[in-house]
């Protein structure tokens, strides 16, 4: 399975880190992820300017622009090989009820969909960052699962750990 990874707190953030790690124990993972903080991005697009990504590690891209625009990029631009699931988060905070509708975190899994790939954003209910490894791998088990059953192409699923 290959998984493309994309957050909206950067690419340096401790989640997309703790994921990224974890999910490369059972998957071949690509990150394409904004080269900074861009949370509370909604599903905003990046226009006037181009958007050209970084390779900053082997599979770790980072790119000067949104969530929406990172998976939207990655999945109909620059990646070669083709991508089953896109995973967003760690996010750090919670994304429930309202919060959804700003969450750049929740934009990025829904551009996976709208391109016809199951997808889930993963966050955090707290203000700590003590739970990114409990998240990542509760986010690995889902994978797991989603391996021997796989969700409908349409399909998001948004988990608060």
């Amino acid at each position: 399975m290959r998984i493309l990874v994309s957050n909206d707190d950067g690419y340096q953030a401790e989640g997309i880190k703790q994921l990224t790690q974890t999910l490369s124990e059972i998957a071949e993972v690509v990150v394409v992820a904004p080269n900074e903080n861009k949370s509370a991005a909604s599903s905003s697009l990046t226009i006037g300017k181009p958007l050209e990504p970084i390779q900053i590690d082997e599979n770790v891209f980072a790119i000067d622009a949104t969530p929406s625009d990172c998976v939207h990029l990655a999945l109909c631009g620059f990646l070669k090989k083709s991508i089953d699931l896109v995973v967003t988060g760690i996010n750090f905070g919670a994304n429930l009820g309202d919060d959804v509708i700003y969450s750049g975190t929740v934009a990025g899994a829904i551009e996976g969909r709208f391109l016809g790939l199951p997808s889930i954003a993963i966050s955090l209910t707290g203000w700590k960052c003590e739970h990114f490894e409990t998240a990542a791998i509760i986010a690995k088990r889902l994978v797991e699962k989603i391996e021997k059953a796989p969700l409908s192409h349409n399909t998001i699923i948004n988990v608060n750990v």
